[in-house]
């Protein structure tokens, strides 16, 4: 017989040091499924697409995300096997999710003879999601625990940093320069439904407010319009995220994918979020240290949870729950809308 008196513990439902996160509601967890890798064949990029897919272990007509990662100084989070906080969250929570390592992660380290949008491949990473989605029905019946069970009617992309600029232009956002025209180049998909941008890049107004460093070597990000970018989205941003190396705006300018674009839009703002976000990238990762928090990132998931939640399904009340427990907890952060 057992003499030790101390009381048992409930089974954790989260992390233990989520605080009050824990009191924005959120569907009871399942079971995941991770399949990885897939290799979708791909003959027009330089290596064949390599991807993971997070599943509910129950449950069918399942709505998909598409999870595009950063960049970073780890070897492997910019990758498919990154960003585990994000992709097991969502897909215990009734999602698909579906990560691609992009031709620039840093586990294939590919040089700029590798393409014309070298080193971060900011057209490649768009074609990506789309090659993913023309092929949902391939992935589907290559797994039993698949088949039947994705909704393709029903799809969202969620991307953080570089990720970010990736969902923004699938949701809209333009490429303007003297050759694209006013109007910029759209490489938009209908398929994608809504989205949510997790400390994305801001507008490039042609360079001004980014650095040197930007201005040299990423100039397609100072000819990015989020304009318009009309469908819904979630645009999630650290209050304290300077992300100086960017931009000399401050953090202000992650939010621009809200104020500069058309509705319907919501703004999150993480109170003392960095770049980070509380930890999105990875589990206790470098590229996390600015702002690691259980807490933070806890907020921040269900917060996304609920605005996919609720825009992809009519009548769904989960954001607008998460939103009514958030008032109440406004040292984590506050939302508005448009």
């Amino acid at each position: 017989m057992s003499t030790n008196t101390t009381a048992r513990l409930p089974n954790l439902k989260d992390h233990a040091l989520i605080g009050d996160a824990d009191k924005i509601p959120i569907s009871p967890a399942t079971p995941v499924i991770s399949i990885n890798p897939l290799v979708l064949p791909a003959p027009d990029r330089i290596i064949d697409l390599h991807i993971r897919v997070s599943v509910p272990s129950t449950g069918t007509n399942l709505p998909i995300i598409l999870l595009s990662h950063g960049q970073g100084q780890s070897n492997n989070l910019s990758s498919l096997n990154g960003y585990s906080p994000v992709a097991n969250f969502l897909a215990a929570h009734g999602f698909v999710v579906i990560q691609p390592t992009h031709l620039s992660s840093k586990t294939l380290n590919l040089g700029p003879e590798a393409g014309v949008d070298a080193p971060l491949f900011w057209h490649s990473r768009v074609l990506d999601m789309k090659l993913i989605l023309d092929r949902l029905d391939d992935i589907e019946a290559g797994f039993p625990v698949l088949k039947t069970r994705l909704d393709h009617d029903r799809v969202a992309v969620v991307g953080h940093s570089m990720g970010g600029h990736t969902a923004s232009m699938l949701l809209g956002a333009r490429k303007i320069n003297s050759t694209t025209g006013p109007e910029g180049l759209d490489l938009s998909d209908p398929r994608i439904k809504t989205g949510v941008l997790l400390a994305p890049p801001g507008d490039g107004n042609g360079g001004e407010g980014l650095t040197p460093l930007v201005r040299e070597n990423y100039t397609f990000l100072a000819e990015h319009s989020h304009a318009e970018m009309a469908g819904p989205a979630l645009v999630v941003v650290g209050d304290s995220d300077a992300s100086a190396y960017l931009s000399t705006r401050g953090a202000e300018y992650h939010a621009d994918a809200y104020y500069r674009s058309r509705g319907p839009k919501a703004l999150l703002t993480v109170a003392g979020g960095c770049h980070g976000l509380g930890g999105v990238s990875g589990y206790d990762t470098a590229e996390a240290t600015d702002d690691e928090s259980p807490q933070r990132l806890a907020m921040v998931l269900r917060l996304t949870w609920a605005y996919l939640r609720s825009t992809l399904y009519s009548g769904d009340q989960a954001w607008s729950v998460a939103c009514g427990a958030l008032e109440s907890l406004p040292a984590l952060g506050k939302v508005e809308s448009k």
